[in-house]
């Protein structure tokens, strides 16, 4: 008679767990997003720190890699690229170039009020010099894109948020973490090299490399794609899957690509979404399907559960970091 033999090892246990969650979750989510106001991923990262090392032990993400760091860099930077090409892709045509007047209104001088502000209350907060601090602000001023999406999506964003006001915070979510850069670099570069040779540096190698050439990048990528794409669905070529899952693997492809370059791939992406469907042809094809948005749902819930699992609270605790005040501050 053969023995039943249970092993209960991470790679069995997570998707047990990750599953199991959404599952549970998705059968109540009318309840947590329209009656209690909780967006899933917040639900997600709580989740993630109760089944990691911090509290019941069930999961580290820790002993999955030699490079954690790297681990969640990467995880986060395709979560990312995924949802800011969703973004772009659900804008109406031609979005960027009409509403390039309003978005550099708060890509500009708001999202610089916005920096200066956030290192000033780090400064306070944390006791460091003031450019150190303008590194941190630079990369919690950015409105997250994942997490825009818990007011701009639903039926409590569609009964009391206007369309164009949910386009254009759509947009600026998904901009302004590419347009990051140049806030963080600026203190960085001042940090490293200091003076006029900071600036230059800062100019050609942020301004014209990263943003420019990305968008460059973005806005060629998304026009061949579409053409292509529409080539082949004239010739009868790609079947309904693979053209839904277009702008996905676009994505996944701009990322490689701007990261081997060095180049922002966050606002390549954003901008590659929105000339992708310049026409409206692949937005309005796609828009019923619900397919991206779910797949772009359940990788940011698998993120944030992640995340969740991975906070390094020994080292905030070692810092001093999670004083009251400091929390209630920040």
């Amino acid at each position: 008679m053969g023995e039943i033999n249970i092993h209960v090892e991470q790679p069995q246990l997570v998707p047990a767990l990750v599953g199991g969650f959404v599952l549970v979750l998705g059968h109540c989510s009318l309840i947590t997003k329209e009656r209690l106001f909780l967006s899933e991923t917040l639900l997600a990262m709580v989740y993630g720190i109760i089944i990691g090392p911090s509290v019941l032990k069930w999961v580290n993400p820790m002993d999955w890699s030699s490079d954690d760091k790297q681990l969640t860099q990467e995880f986060s930077r395709y979560c990312l690229a995924i949802e800011v090409m969703i973004a772009g892709v659900t804008l109406p045509k031609k979005y960027l170039f009409r509403e390039w007047a309003s978005l550099l209104m708060l890509l500009l001088p708001v999202m610089t009020l916005m920096w200066i502000i956030s290192g000033s209350i780090i400064k306070f907060a944390f006791n460091m010099s003031f450019i150190q601090a303008l590194a941190i602000g630079a990369c919690v001023a950015p409105t997250d894109p994942v997490l825009a999406n818990a007011i701009l999506k639903g039926m409590f964003a569609e009964t009391h948020l206007p369309l164009r006001l949910r386009n254009i915070l759509t947009a600026e979510s998904g901009a302004n973490d590419g347009l990051g850069y140049p806030f963080l670099f600026f203190a960085l570069y001042l940090m490293r090299i200091g003076g006029g040779k900071a600036i230059g540096t800062w100019f050609y190698a942020t301004w014209v490399y990263q943003i420019v050439l990305s968008i460059a990048i973005g806005a060629v990528s998304g026009y061949v794609a579409r053409k292509s794409l529409r080539y082949a669905e004239y010739r009868g070529w790609v079947d309904r899957e693979s053209f839904l899952l277009s702008s996905i693997t676009l994505a996944l492809m701009l990322v490689g690509v701007c990261t081997i370059i060095g180049t922002d791939d966050i606002l390549c992406c954003l901008v590659a979404g929105n000339s992708f469907t310049w026409d409206d042809w692949f937005r309005v094809e796609t828009e019923d399907t619900g397919l991206q948005e779910i797949l772009n749902g359940f990788l940011s819930m698998s993120f944030f559960m992640y995340f969740g699992a991975v906070i390094p609270w020994s080292s905030y605790t070692a810092a001093n970091m999670l004083a009251p005040w400091r929390i209630v501050v920040t």
